[in-house]
């Protein structure tokens, strides 16, 4: 166990927002958030899975809904705790920690927001490894764990529980209500005991996304190429380097869809690439040839900072570095990857892994 103060904040804020393909939501506003909690509360403690009971109960908690309203529509902080306290009333047993449904920016930051104003910790893994933007996508689906019950909150109050006969009937039923709430909810789900995650979750994310961050600081502050250190310390491949030349985004079924167009400079001037996106980065081409497709990581940064940039903070005529990594192990199993494969949507393709399109 350790503790996390407003200190390590910055760090996983930026690591997690790599990690999570561009989705996730704007962790500059989680940021905000997780640090005056925890100056109002106090520090967060994080636990590995290990150093819990098997029988102890977990809940993550998290944001659904579109992430370019989250941005001009900024959640208040009481609906993830009406969603929790609502779950723990239905199970009838208060969950002893929460933790990160997927390791994506705002999302890896909430729970430590609401572990703050709780009193409980977090747990340093996630369902994911990067983030995705439907319910069921996750490494929990995959082992059998269920979404189910599920409890929904808005600004106003409302709260919904849901008990559903699959995952994805949640993620239907949930995505038609966030939209009637204005395409943004807070939600908890997924709750599991301590035994079920040993071996289904993905471990020490929440770590991982702090010792991204911690590389992006230390190669700036040592004047070296923080694009370069982030590439190095994921094991990715640099994809692209160039201009955004053209952004076509829009709201649709509670959804961020769309597509960017760049163009290239350095050793890549006179080339093109395509990106494709739902909430989060899911495929990208260069010269129309494929180079990485989900559930592989797509990160697009500052070419000059490495400050990621989420999907919905593309815009034209930022200078960028595409990169590409590999996905945790967990997504390559055949009842994982039928989740989340290239064609689950829409793209032609079938998935090959990163470092095998690259080598």
């Amino acid at each position: 166990m350790r503790l996390l103060s407003e200190d390590n904040i910055d760090d996983i804020a930026i690591g997690a927002a790599i990690l999570g393909s561009g989705g996730g939501s704007d962790p500059y506003i989680g940021r905000l958030m997780a640090r005056e909690a925890i100056r109002k509360y106090g520090p967060v403690a994080l636990y590995r899975l290990e150093e819990l009971d098997d029988e102890d109960l977990i809940v993550p908690a998290a944001g659904m809904g579109a992430p370019t309203v989250i941005v001009e529509k900024l959640p208040a902080g009481d609906d993830l705790v009406r969603a929790f306290y609502a779950l723990g009333k239905y199970t009838g047993q208060m969950p002893c920690a929460t933790m990160s449904i997927e390791c994506g920016g705002m999302n890896s930051i909430r729970p430590i927001y609401l572990a703050a104003r709780l009193g409980i910790p977090v747990v340093d893994c996630d369902g994911m490894g990067r983030a995705f933007p439907e319910i069921q996508m996750t490494v929990l689906t995959a082992n059998g764990i269920s979404a189910s019950p599920f409890a929904m909150s808005d600004e106003r109050g409302n709260v919904l529980l849901m008990d559903a006969v699959s995952n994805k009937w949640i993620e239907v039923f949930a995505r038609s209500c966030v939209m009637h709430m204005g395409a943004v909810g807070a939600i908890a789900l997924y709750a599991a005991t301590v035994k079920q995650l040993k071996e289904a979750a993905i471990h020490g994310t929440i770590t991982l996304a702090e010792e991204i961050g911690k590389t992006v600081r230390n190669a700036r502050r040592k004047e070296m190429n923080p694009v370069d250190a982030v590439r190095e310390a994921v094991g990715g491949y640099l994809a692209f380097r160039g201009k955004v030349s053209d952004v076509e985004r829009r709201v649709s079924g509670g959804f961020a869809k769309g597509s960017a167009q760049m163009t290239g400079s350095g050793r890549f001037e006179g080339r093109a690439l395509s990106l494709y996106f739902q909430n989060e980065h899911l495929v990208v081409r260069v010269d129309g040839k494929y180079v990485a497709t989900t559930p592989d990581l797509i990160a697009v940064l500052d070419a000059e900072t490495a400050v990621p940039i989420t999907t919905e903070a593309l815009r034209y005529g930022m200078r960028v570095a595409v990169i590409a990594f590999p996905c945790a192990p967990q997504w390559r199993e055949p009842a994982a990857l039928k989740l989340v494969c290239p064609r689950y949507f829409g793209y032609d393709v079938e998935y090959v892994p990163v470092e095998e399109r690259f080598n």
